[in-house]
């Protein structure tokens, strides 16, 4: 029903073609046959998730432009779509006027950005404090592990649950899935004791009673 609004919303607008997708591997394939200007792209979808997605779009078909049309505003969600490629983020509150602006703005080269998630930003790099050595931690993690991603493995293996790990982190227990699910896709693994196994074989926890060094 959203996807068939959307469509009636940017049809008045007087868009030719639009096609709808379920999830995020659909989208990706979308694409490579229909080569669309702009993806309208969900967060949380089976299979693939929206970040995982606009990676894959914007790393294999630049030419496509991707606006993030979501509930979740949270430094989780923001910040990993804007990483993967995501030229606009909206909250699903936003109104028709300001989705149609996000658009054009996207496919004028710009940033389609809320107001809101405009203030995150703003917030965020003035908060931040400043690097105290080079950004090497990221690129030192395997398999393209984010910095958050490691932190939950690390987390994993601890023995926390997801509850557990949703509340050390002040974040939601769909967003702690949303983790596992990538870290398990990047790092090969099926389940909790595997991705156990693989945080002890790279470094990035040690087993109970060892210590770093």
């Amino acid at each position: 029903m959203v996807r068939e609004g959307f469509v009636m919303l940017l049809g008045r607008q007087g868009s030719r073609w639009w096609y709808r997708r379920g999830t995020g591997e659909e989208s990706v394939a979308l694409v490579a046959e229909q080569a669309p200007d702009v993806v309208l792209m969900d967060l949380r979808m089976p299979r693939c998730d929206g970040v995982e997605a606009t990676r894959r779009i914007r790393k294999e078909y630049p030419n496509t432009q991707v606006v993030v049309l979501t509930t979740f505003a949270d430094d989780d969600s923001l910040f990993p779509a804007l990483q993967a490629g995501a030229r606009g983020y909206l909250t699903k509150d936003a109104g028709g006027d300001e989705i149609v602006r996000a658009i054009q703005a996207v496919l004028s080269g710009e940033a389609g950005l809320s107001p809101a998630v405009q203030r995150r930003l703003l917030e965020r790099v003035t908060t931040a404090p400043a690097p105290a050595g080079p950004p090497a931690a990221e690129q030192q993690l395997p398999d393209g592990l984010t910095p958050r991603e490691a932190e939950v493995l690390v987390l994993i293996a601890e023995g926390l649950s997801n509850p557990e790990i949703a509340r050390k982190l002040h974040i939601s227990q769909a967003t702690v899935k949303s983790h596992i699910n990538n870290l398990f896709a990047k790092a090969g693994v099926r389940d909790r004791a595997q991705a156990v196994r693989y945080a002890y074989v790279r470094g990035l926890a040690r087993p109970p009673g060892t210590s770093f060094t």
